[in-house]
């Protein structure tokens, strides 16, 4: 692919491809030499990094803002707890205030775990399946993780999973790194664990921390990549406890389930990586005893280290926050708290409560009812394109425009909300009460167990900033993100569009990416591709693939194509999709006699182009870019814009574009 070459090394010629991706050149480029920083200088050149942000950009912008209106909120509850008036309001409440008691948080220090580290300092081998089940209650992934979640094959039942976890380090690849950045971490990730050890009074000289590391290296070597666990069906392996005994014997797997969920070594479960329970299974019967006490006081400890006094609080933010991510200060600490609270992807247990204060202050019926209008125009859109595929056969066909009628959207947030039957926190028991919780929502998801998946539920808090493809053929688009710049009901077409209109083509195509494809019009793993032209699709993704392990962001530092393409094919097509959304929604307004007007001098294709570029600017500290890279599955914001308009020609025609233009693709690739 010679367009790859020719883009790349006219980025690197202009300077635009390194590491700080805030040091654009002083002469703005054209819109066809270099979109990013055509559309984003000015603010790149204005735009200061703060010491408390591993990167800023639109989406961290409308975060902030977010949390803005959720600490009005949390203020008005906590000064006056009767304005807490629904159940989930009350223990939100109750949590907050906790966590605004730091005097508290001191004064009980480790108290929240002490238990769990006396018997830790007592443990024999024969007890560790027993008290490995009983620490996953409290969702602390000593070394399994275990969850109740939808069943890949059948959408309509829950199934008990095993999942490989428990790792210190951000990437089981860190463990075996000799570069100069996975040295750095495994040096961080050492002298985070001793600062844990030696804050409980544990032993933590040179040797425990070895054998530690060697521990955790065990366990690494057992693990899948990243790249492997994106292949669905590599991680189905259906069982019985009992199979699990025959495959993973040394550890009693029967012993560990029946303290984690009562239940027998008749009871089927879901097994991601056998592989993993079989390495877990040989430390449990010949690893050190005392590594295994190191390691689970180190789990126990990092579980509630954010949580807990300052002896664990600072350094799990030195050790996640700085060396991982490079920040030079801690954020505000309401800040702090609402991610606590609310999770990285809303999914925490109490999220919810979260989202109940924010939509209340933040999203309209009317909005809704706009999204839901440029859903139905870029689902559409996307309707057309299956149609007009070349390569895909009739029969693949029908069933690919089925799975796009079936798959149904929720925007932004449940109809009812949760009522969270049972909790009881406390306001001054900040880490006792994160137990609580985990333990309860625990207990509330081995309960799904026995009950039918419920299609309506909310997996993610609606104060979130993100979207979602989730299981059974469904989209999601949380208020949090329905927010300007992504989303304003006053703003036009063309704004909106190139905003959440991405999004919402994003994540329809997540359905229809290398993973996604494998799942039917009900959400159930099935594959209902004909040969030829799934022979014909992986082509295509190869070809992204190819395309992004081109781009090499930090030096030395290149996107993995393989971890990121389900999210760089719904790139690639999101916006192609809504671009043709928009055009849909422009011809309607053309019939009723109201034409798009030049804002500003730009056309509406103009606009939604740049608007698509507003989003995704960003700046980023260079370790948080690095973690990203390594770690992640999306690439950079840059890369975000770079890639998908430098193979779109209805970019070209919006800017007059020529060929050999460097955001001009010679052979684009298209996959839908």
């Amino acid at each position: 692919m010679p367009h790859l070459h020719r883009l790349t090394t006219a980025l690197l010629a202009a300077g635009l491809a390194s590491a700080a991706l805030a040091q654009q050149p002083a002469a703005k480029p054209g819109a066809c030499t270099d979109f990013d920083a055509y559309a984003n200088a000015e603010w790149m050149a204005r735009t200061e990094l703060p010491p408390d942000r591993a990167r800023i950009g639109s989406f961290d912008a409308l975060r902030v803002a977010n949390d803005r209106l959720l600490e009005q909120g949390l203020r008005e509850i906590a000064a006056d707890p009767s304005r807490a008036r629904t159940p989930g309001l009350k223990l939100l409440s109750a949590y907050y205030r906790a966590g605004l008691d730091t005097a508290s948080i001191e004064k009980r220090g480790l108290s929240a775990v002490q238990p769990w580290l006396a018997r830790i300092a007592k443990l024999e081998r024969a007890q560790l399946p027993a008290l490995i089940g009983e620490m996953a209650r409290l969702q602390v992934s000593a070394p399994v993780a275990v969850f109740v979640g939808v069943d890949a094959k059948d959408a309509t039942r829950h199934a008990l999973q095993l999942s490989q976890a428990g790792l210190g380090l951000p990437d089981r690849d860190d463990y075996f790194g000799t570069d100069d950045n996975s040295r750095k971490l495994q040096a961080a990730y050492r002298v985070y664990a001793e600062r844990l050890l030696k804050a409980a009074g544990e032993p933590a000289d040179a040797a425990t921390i070895d054998a530690l590391m060697a521990f955790e290296r065990d366990l690494a070597q057992a693990s899948m990549t990243r790249v492997q666990r994106r292949d669905p069906n590599a991680v189905y392996n259906p069982m019985t406890v009992a199979q699990l005994q025959q495959q993973a014997p040394g550890f009693d797997w029967a012993a560990w389930l029946q303290a984690y969920a009562g239940l027998g070594a008749n009871q089927a479960l879901i097994v991601g990586q056998p592989a993993f329970a079989q390495g877990v299974a040989a430390l449990a019967e010949k690893a050190p005893l005392e590594a295994w006490r190191s390691y689970l006081r180190v789990r126990a400890l990092d579980a509630i280290a954010e949580h807990g006094p300052q002896s664990v609080a600072q350094p799990h933010f030195d050790y996640t926050q700085g060396a991982i991510r490079g920040l030079k200060a801690a954020p505000p600490r309401v800040e702090q708290l609402i991610l606590m609270i609310g999770g990285r992807t809303g999914g925490s247990p109490l999220g919810e409560t979260l989202g109940e204060l924010f939509v209340t202050k933040a999203f309209s019926p009317a909005a809704q009812e706009r999204a839901l209008a440029m859903v139905a125009d870029i689902k559409l859109a996307m309707q057309r394109r299956i149609d007009a595929l070349p390569w895909m056969s009739a029969p693949t066909k029908a069933l690919a425009q089925a799975k796009l009628a079936a798959m149904s959207v929720k925007i932004g947030g449940p109809e009812k909300w949760k009522t969270y039957d049972g909790l009881v926190l406390q306001p001054d028991d900040f880490a006792g009460n994160l137990l609580k919780v985990n333990a309860w929502h625990t207990a509330q998801r081995l309960a799904d167990l026995n009950q039918p998946v419920d299609r309506s539920r909310w997996n993610t808090s609606p104060h979130i900033v993100n979207a979602f493809a989730a299981g059974g053929n469904q989209i999601v688009f949380p208020a949090g993100i329905l927010q300007p710049p992504f989303f304003d009901e006053k703003a036009d077409d063309a704004s909106n569009y190139g905003g959440i209109g991405m999004v919402i083509g994003h994540e329809i195509t997540h359905h229809f990416d290398d993973r996604g494809r494998q799942f039917d019009a009900v959400g159930n793993l099935r594959d209902w591709w004909q040969p030829a032209d799934a022979a014909a699709y992986k082509a295509r993704a190869d070809q992204v693939a190819a395309l992004y392990s081109s781009y090499e962001p930090v030096p030395g530092v290149r996107i993995n194509g393989r971890q990121t393409l389900g999210e760089n094919i719904s790139d690639l097509a999101g916006i192609q999709i809504a671009f043709d959304g928009l055009q849909i929604a422009l011809q309607r307004q053309r019939a009723a006699g109201k034409p798009a007007p030049l804002i500003d001098g730009r056309t509406p294709e103009q606009r939604f182009f740049l608007s698509h570029a507003t989003v995704w600017r960003g700046k980023y500290r260079t370790e948080a870019l690095v973690d990203q890279l390594r770690t992640g599955q999306h690439s950079p914001g840059r890369w975000r814009i770079l890639g998908p308009l430098s193979n779109i020609p209805a970019f070209a025609q919006a800017f007059n574009c020529k060929p050999g233009d460097p955001m001009v693709a010679a052979n684009p690739i298209v996959v839908w």
